[in-house]
């Protein structure tokens, strides 16, 4: 599949406080929960410069590929600062089949967004899956955590949401078509940030370093999509243009960002990191104006507002969320890397 999505300010990564779905095991201190909400914020805004990099890249490469090495490129960038953190102790044999669901997640994310974007329409695609990724992850949480979050995490997520839709009706060129597969494309790519999102705070719970963990998704993630090498295509990649591209891709957007998004998950429960990373459209929509000379139109900014003002709502800290009754467990430490 050709999928190319050039200037366009909407575009997220290949991207989900208070009452806001906080975990009642680790609770976070204030400057705790600061340092957590300002990592998986630089992660989104790093995220976000994928769509302005593609858009200065070649033309000729598939989505496909210009993805499998991103996620390649980032794995390796991810081991390099593994390597030099602290080890923590030895993956057991749960954790390992919760990295390898992970892995499936990273996978599904990748080509299930640009097939939703190309299907759907940037604005739409953008918005089914980084709308539903949140909402997987808080029928993950409630599967294997029982945790759920409060009235202020629901009302700070859909007001992003929100935003984000305004955002997207407001980008002339994005373009919007009503396409059954290509919504479904969308709603796996949340379903896989969400899986991936929920499989990394489990492994950190088990004692695995969160660079680590990530470390190893991204690796199984690229090995799972390398077949689709052999057909798509690569063209100039070779070139300046396309390495410039991947090496930004893959060491900024996948090796520096989800180190930051990995900080985050240490202190803050999976739903409440996915939701925090919907305000990257706004900060490609800002990327775009500044690199590409895009600027969005009036509805466009009162999304943004939105988006922004759903951000400090859900970003607020207060207590811990609820729990269901489970069973006792023993926590574990949280390992620094």
């Amino acid at each position: 599949m050709v999928t190319r999505v050039r200037h366009s300010p909407i575009i997220a990564s290949t991207t989900p406080a208070g009452t806001a779905c906080h975990d009642a095991r680790m609770p976070a201190s204030g400057p705790r929960h600061a340092t957590s909400v300002a990592a998986v914020t630089a992660a989104a805004v790093l995220f976000a410069t994928t769509g302005t990099a593609r858009s200065l890249g070649p033309d000729g490469a598939d989505a496909w590929t210009v993805g499998t090495w991103r996620i390649l490129v980032g794995a390796l960038a991810l081991w390099a600062v593994a390597g030099s953190s602290p080890k923590p102790g030895r993956v057991n044999p749960a954790s390992r089949r919760v990295l390898l669901l992970g892995s499936i997640g990273v996978a599904a994310y990748q080509p299930g967004f640009f097939i939703a974007t190309d299907r759907c329409g940037v604005a739409l695609g953008t918005l089914i899956a980084l709308g539903s990724g949140p909402v997987f992850t808080v029928a993950g949480e409630a599967i294997t955590r029982g945790s759920r979050p409060g009235r202020r995490w629901w009302f700070g997520t859909f007001a992003m949401i929100a935003g984000v839709a305004l955002l997207g009706a407001g980008d002339d060129s994005a373009g919007v078509t009503l396409d059954g597969w290509g919504a479904l494309a969308g709603l796996g790519a949340g379903a896989g940030y969400a899986l991936y999102a929920v499989a990394t705070r489990r492994a950190i719970d088990a004692g695995v370093g969160s660079t680590r963990a990530l470390a190893w998704q991204f690796t199984l993630g690229a090995v799972i999509l390398s077949p689709g090498l052999l057909i798509a295509s690569s063209d100039g990649l070779s070139d300046v243009d396309g390495i410039l591209m991947i090496t930004h891709l893959g060491v900024l957007t996948v090796g520096l960002a989800y180190f930051l998004y990995g900080v985050g998950l240490r202190h803050l429960a999976p739903a409440t990191a996915v939701s925090i990373t919907v305000i990257e459209p706004v900060a490609a929509t800002a990327i775009a104006a500044i690199v590409l000379d895009e600027r969005p139109s009036t509805l466009g900014w009162i999304g943004a507002l939105v988006v922004i003002a759903g951000f400090s709502l859900l970003t607020r800290r207060d207590g811990p969320s609820r729990q269901a009754p489970r069973a006792p467990r023993t926590p574990t430490p949280t390992p620094s890397a």
